[in-house]
């Protein structure tokens, strides 16, 4: 199974190898910037250009949590590898860590110049790295 995400302000499961749409999803108001499965891949979550992070339930084919703070488009999204923690990358020039348990944001990460514009959870760690429009990437302990 493959995820994808686009400017139609869908996402989509696609089933290999035949190539067909197994399941789509719908309730951004702007184009989707990245998508990504939890771990137990039984839910997943979006990032949009309408400042929103949101969770999806496969099993429930619904948006099951939507997370505000970002004041601008957000560029990037990712679970950490416990499935309790998503992390966020937005045009705003911070990142959040969110807790998906609690339904809030646990940290705003705030030192890059510009656009963050990706983050990533280092494997089984409580690190993140992004990248940003400022030409650096930073290493955050979120912890």
């Amino acid at each position: 199974i493959v995820l994808t995400g686009g400017d139609d302000r869908l996402w989509k499961t696609w089933g290999f190898p035949d190539g067909n749409i197994l399941m789509t999803g719908e309730g951004h108001t702007d184009w989707l910037s990245g998508c990504c499965f939890r771990p137990s891949g039984t839910q997943l979550v979006t990032s949009s250009g309408d400042t929103t992070v949101r969770i999806w339930d496969l099993s429930r084919r619904g948006c099951i949590l939507t997370l505000r703070g970002h004041s601008r488009a957000v560029h990037s999204c990712t679970w950490h590898s416990c499935g309790d923690f998503v992390a966020s990358a937005s045009l705003d020039g911070t990142s959040k860590i969110w807790d998906v348990n609690s339904e809030r944001c646990r940290y705003t990460l705030r030192g890059h110049k510009d656009s963050v514009n990706s983050i990533e959870f280092l494997p089984f760690s409580s690190t993140v790295l992004t990248s940003s429009a400022d030409k650096t990437l930073s290493l955050w302990d979120a912890r």
